[in-house]
């Protein structure tokens, strides 16, 4: 019997999309969706919709009014999926969890080394990596490691001696070149046209 009433509660089958309703009028209502008629004009920009609750809806557009509140922090919006979607904020989820930290300024991942901190354990990660790691890419002049040799040869130090400077500094147009091989393809490159 229950699976009876079941099947007799939606018994109105819309025939273009299959959705089924409990009430011929929620079909008829539903069959604006598939029909090119826009009834409902919006007074204030002359949009036009299908259904009535959605030039409602929009009508919010206009208007100050904002009845969905959040019962954590008491921020309203015009929608109620604007407000889920802000809901989201408050939970544990990750992205969220991340970007509230930059609003409070929270930087709970310090670095051991440098006193520096940040919003993710991962950004330590990389940090620590690229700044603190014995890496093979060692700036002879100030010591500085990278952790690939493109890096370093892009680091621009201070401290490189003249000698180094003048060495790889191009005659036609002073620009400085990191190394040797560097110095060769550039002046190439001139040589090119």
């Amino acid at each position: 019997m229950a699976a009876e009433k079941r099947t007799r509660r939606k018994s109105f089958k819309c025939s273009t999309c299959k959705k089924a309703f409990n009430a011929k009028s929620a079909l008829n209502v539903h069959m604006k969706i598939h029909s090119e008629q826009r009834p409902y004009k919006c007074s204030q920009c002359n949009k036009c919709f299908k259904q009535a609750p959605v030039l409602y809806q929009h009508l919010r557009v206009h208007s100050d009014e904002r009845p969905y509140k959040c019962s954590q922090c008491n921020k309203c919006f015009k929608r109620v999926t604007d407000l889920n979607q802000h809901l989201r904020v408050h939970s544990d989820e990750r992205p969220y969890k991340y970007h509230l930290r930059i609003h409070s300024g929270e930087r709970p991942f310090q670095c051991t080394q440098c006193d520096k901190c940040f919003t993710r354990k991962q950004t330590l990660f990389y940090h620590k990596r690229k700044y603190h790691s014995d890496s093979p890419h060692k700036c002879e002049s100030c010591g500085k490691s990278f952790t690939d040799d493109n890096a370093l040869k892009r680091h621009d130090c201070e401290k490189r001696s003249a000698r180094d400077k003048e060495r790889f500094t191009c005659w036609m147009c002073d620009e400085y070149c990191y190394d040797h091989c560097g110095y060769l393809y550039h002046m190439y490159k001139h040589m090119q046209g």
